[in-house]
């Protein structure tokens, strides 16, 4: 359904009166997917398209869900499909069924993807722009996990790891070479490496390391930005719904 930008604007509970709103447009400090919008009576479909005053991404209250989850073991962040089911595969969103009704359920994503076994962090949500936010390598959001190998890791290796490696990417059946960017990493005290790193190719962690000669035995996103899951409480396999300006100010760090 589509919305006029004046009322779009007036909805956001970011402008104190109407005249605000129409200066605002006049004075071409709101854009509608990019371009610059100076007619008040705009209409467009605030579900697909994006508006930014001054820069900065405006949403309506309440038109889109967000949730954060502790992504367990065992569950895949994609949708089902037949073989997948026929495997008694369980699908990430099936862990958010009973909080959401259809319409919902149907919209929802997941911002970046974690491989079957790794547990963690994972933010899912019915806005796609949130989701390339978070997730495009134009963004450099940083994100942390916990990793444990099947030996210690010498320093010498976790220095290449600092410096950036090449690792082997396959795409499509076709392999290719990627050198990662420099990663930021921290030895805990029983051994645990804390990595950082802003990119996301597919199983690009545990491939950092099988590139050295180690076997990730555990992998556990902690924190995504300044959003840490240890501060929810959450145990694995529960969510919690956020406000996504809450999410953003954590994540982006913003005031």
């Amino acid at each position: 359904m589509k919305v006029r930008l004046h009322q779009f604007l007036s909805r956001t509970g970011q402008f104190s009166s109407k005249r605000e709103v129409k200066e605002a447009i006049w004075s071409g400090e709101v854009t509608v997917a990019g371009s610059v919008v100076k007619d008040i009576a705009f209409q467009f479909n605030a579900n697909t398209k994006e508006v930014h005053w001054m820069g900065e991404p405006l949403h309506l209250p309440g038109l889109h869900r967000t949730y954060v989850l502790n992504k367990p073991s065992g569950v895949i962040c994609s949708r089902l499909n037949r073989q997948e089911r026929s495997l008694g595969k369980h699908s990430v969103f099936e862990l958010l069924r009973e909080h959401v009704d259809d319409s919902t359920y149907d919209r929802m994503l997941t911002v970046g993807r974690l491989d079957e076994a790794t547990t963690g962090l994972l933010i899912l949500t019915t806005d796609g722009h949130l989701v390339h936010r978070i997730a495009s390598p134009d963004g450099k959001v940083d994100k942390t996990y916990a990793v444990k190998t099947d030996q210690p890791v010498p320093e010498e290796d976790l220095d290449t790891l600092r410096e950036g490696l090449a690792i082997e990417l396959e795409e499509n059946g076709v392999l290719s070479t990627y050198n990662t960017a420099p990663a930021r990493v921290v030895v805990e005290e029983d051994g645990t490496l804390l990595l950082t790193i802003s990119e996301g190719k597919k199983r690009q962690v545990r491939r950092m390391f099988a590139s050295l000669g180690f076997e990730v035995v555990d992998l556990h996103r902690r924190s995504i930005g300044g959003l840490n899951l240890d501060l929810l409480n959450l145990a694995e396999g529960d969510s919690v719904e956020m406000d996504q300006r809450l999410l953003c100010q954590s994540i982006f760090n913003e005031s």
